[in-house]
């Protein structure tokens, strides 16, 4: 029985799109950044900064039992994520999603390309609190860079092939694991990460995944800089100054 929805197109391709290996800064000489450590939670940066730390009060469902809003919803996690880092609070309501959603797709209930509403979350100041400076796309096969991601931005804003007990697993607590896939696209948060796994926002919760799913199933991803990372010690890993020349190549 089919309780959630999902709603991500297949992945869409522009030449014009940031790459985030460009910007990795190396260290002190060196040919890269020193390797993530091996766990690390931006969920846990959240629930100190606010003193909650109930998921299912800071990342509703969003419409996305009734809604393909998936793209949308994980939007609203990462804003949520980003103000959380920084000790504000901030949950984008059902409503709020919802009409982002429609708006984008002329109010057919269609699902979204991701690349389209990240496009469109850069260039639009009607997301109060949730606006970003820039995105940049990551290879999902470089599990190095997902960490990197996750560290330096508290999240990775992601989209995989649904695996067929995809819902079943979400409800019974277990990790996601790979399976023959579905016709089905969804979009979800990464906030967290270890050896064994990922901690990803969806459906009003959190839920577990093994590296080997991801592997099988993400088929793009994405690090998201909120407008404070205009501040060069807000990600020192990242090279801000080319980052933003590069942002103003592509405008013009």
């Amino acid at each position: 029985m089919t309780l959630f929805r999902y709603g991500k197109h297949a992945p869409k391709n522009d030449y014009r799109t940031l790459r985030f290996q460009n910007y990795l800064k190396s260290a002190g000489g060196a040919p890269a950044l020193a390797a993530p450590p091996a766990q690390f939670s931006g969920l846990d940066q959240v629930y100190q900064k606010l003193g909650i730390n109930d998921p299912t009060v800071l990342f509703p469902m969003d419409g996305n039992d009734v809604y393909g809003d998936c793209t949308i919803a994980a939007l609203a996690h990462a804003a949520t994520v980003f103000n959380g880092r920084i000790g504000k609070k901030l949950i984008m309501s059902k409503a709020s999603v919802v009409k982002t959603y429609m708006s984008l797709t002329h109010g057919i209930d269609s699902g979204l390309n991701e690349l389209d509403v990240l496009n469109y979350w850069q260039s639009s100041p009607k997301i109060p609190g949730g606006e970003i400076l820039a995105f940049a796309k990551i290879d999902p096969k470089n599990h190095e860079h997902v960490q990197q991601a996750i560290c330096m931005l508290g999240g990775v804003y992601l989209g995989f092939q649904v695996q067929q007990n995809c819902q079943e697993e979400f409800q019974a607590r277990q990790p996601w694991t790979p399976g023959p896939l579905t016709n089905d696209g969804h979009a979800v948060f990464a906030v967290a990460y270890d050896q064994a796994g990922l901690t990803v926002l969806t459906w009003g919760n959190t839920q577990q995944a093994t590296w080997a799913w991801w592997d099988e199933c993400v088929d793009e991803a994405y690090a998201v800089l909120p407008m404070e990372a205009k501040n060069p010690a807000y990600a020192p890993g990242l090279d801000l100054a080319q980052l933003q020349v590069d942002l103003q190549a592509v405008a013009n």
